[in-house]
């Protein structure tokens, strides 16, 4: 269902008003176009919202509105679905107004924010919600002309993901066979459980003891339950790690390195 939230918002002479205007031409007056225009809008600072199972986490949408009227209110919230008459989530479900800063040199143009709380637990409960957010924004200018974007932004949402890693044998003799082994799971929304990630592909890389750069010996492809085995030759002491670069539902992961004693 489409939030309005503005709706809310309209004022008793507003609504007395609509009591002696014909309904022809109060219907017309609503259906003008308006002039209000957003810009700018970013959510989280740009940054990708990663989720786990229990994640609960403060988003910061900011927007600038302009209006050759000025800006009287505005609000902008995150939803999800095909369209908004169909969204399957809405963050916050109940959005207060932003709070708007009128630019010193420009009376028509508001720069605005809003901040809420999102729980994975609460607000995320099937894997269908990872991806891409839209962000609806709506105002109101100071003659009490109404507009909304439906697509003014996006955000996107992100499954928790985790990898660990295992060199061994440890100590081993230079020239031998090391075999690295490790998992990536990621976050399950609908069963509350950390699950494998098949089928993705993960860098081995190796950090010389006494260095502070990874280099990347080769990709390797997660198997059953996000399993992950590989071998390399022993060649000197150092460390090794996974590094998954992450998808468009899934967020990136890397282990500390595992080290190993070359003699």
């Amino acid at each position: 269902m489409r939030i309005r939230p503005a709706l809310a918002a309209v004022s008793l002479a507003t609504a007395l008003s609509a009591s002696v205007v014909p309904a022809a031409a109060h219907a017309a007056d609503r259906a003008a176009p308006s002039d209000t225009t957003f810009s700018d809008v970013v959510v989280n600072g740009g940054k990708d919202i990663v989720l786990g199972l229990t994640t609960k986490r403060t988003v910061t949408i900011t927007w600038r509105a302009t209006d050759p009227d000025g800006v009287a209110k505005t609000w902008a919230y995150l939803w999800h679905g095909p369209n908004t008459d169909d969204a399957d989530g809405h963050l916050p479900l109940y959005p207060p107004p932003g709070t708007c800063t009128v630019s010193a040199t420009d009376p028509t143009t508001s720069d605005c924010t809003v901040s809420f709380g999102v729980d994975a637990k609460r607000d995320f409960r099937h894997n269908g919600l990872a991806g891409t957010w839209k962000v609806l924004a709506e105002a109101q200018d100071t003659t009490d002309d109404w507009t909304d974007a439906d697509v003014a932004g996006t955000a996107q949402f992100k499954r928790y993901a985790t990898l660990t890693v295992n060199a061994s044998p440890e100590p081993v003799k230079k020239g031998r066979t090391i075999t690295v082994t490790g998992k990536l799971t990621r976050a399950d929304w609908g069963s509350g459980k950390y699950t494998g990630y098949q089928g993705r592909p993960v860098l081995l890389q190796f950090r010389k003891k006494d260095s502070d750069t990874y280099t990347t010996l080769k990709t390797v492809t997660s198997g059953s339950g996000g399993s992950l085995k590989t071998t390399t030759k022993a060649t000197r002491d150092g460390y090794f790690r996974f590094v998954f670069a992450g998808t468009a539902t899934t967020g990136p992961a890397k282990t500390a390195g595992d080290f190993v004693d070359v003699r």
